[in-house]
């Protein structure tokens, strides 16, 4: 319903446990609007690391200082991802491929790596040189023996938001 379920995210906490909203308030003294607004504008990658929301920063500050608030926020990331990547297959009876897009799935080998790292029960096994040297660009990351492959492919967010809103504004359907 909102776009709290899910995944960690930058600012966005993800799943919680629904009690947490009244420990919270009542912890913090917040009104259950402000409780909301920390849920979605302070929390996930944020609020975990106190630091930022942008993953390539934290795994820069990874790297420099091995900030604990840091690793915590990149392996709860990775959690949340493998998480719902280990239910989908179960739900679905299994799959082809994972595929990594977007900004972090396109660009970070280590953040697919910890996503992947524990999925080899399901047949996944990513090849290191490749994870590595698949960045920003298609290609297969998968060992050649995996059942289950895994992918990057690179989208190209902001054409399809612009193409999406031309349709709504010129009030043609979306395509199926």
């Amino acid at each position: 319903m909102t776009p709290l379920e899910g995944l960690v995210m930058g600012t966005r906490s993800g799943d919680l446990d629904p009690a947490i909203v009244n420990v919270i308030a009542r912890k913090e003294g917040l009104s259950s609007s402000e409780v909301d607004t920390l849920l979605n504008t302070q929390s996930g990658l944020l609020g975990i690391s106190g630091l930022t929301n942008d993953m390539r920063e934290l795994q820069a500050e990874l790297k420099e200082h091995d900030d604990r608030r840091v690793r915590l926020a990149i392996e709860v990331f990775c959690y949340r991802a493998r998480k719902y990547i280990g239910a989908f297959l179960a739900c679905m009876g299994g799959a082809d491929a994972v595929v990594f897009t977007g900004g972090i799935g396109e660009n970070s080998p280590d953040v697919r790596a910890g996503i992947c790292a524990g999925l080899e029960w399901a047949g996944l096994r990513l090849d290191p040189t490749k994870n590595r040297e698949t960045v920003g660009r298609e290609g297969v990351i998968s060992t050649d023996d995996s059942k289950l492959l895994a992918y990057t492919i690179p989208t190209d967010e902001e054409l399809l938001i612009a193409r999406d809103t031309v349709r709504v504004i010129l009030g043609e359907p979306h395509p199926s």
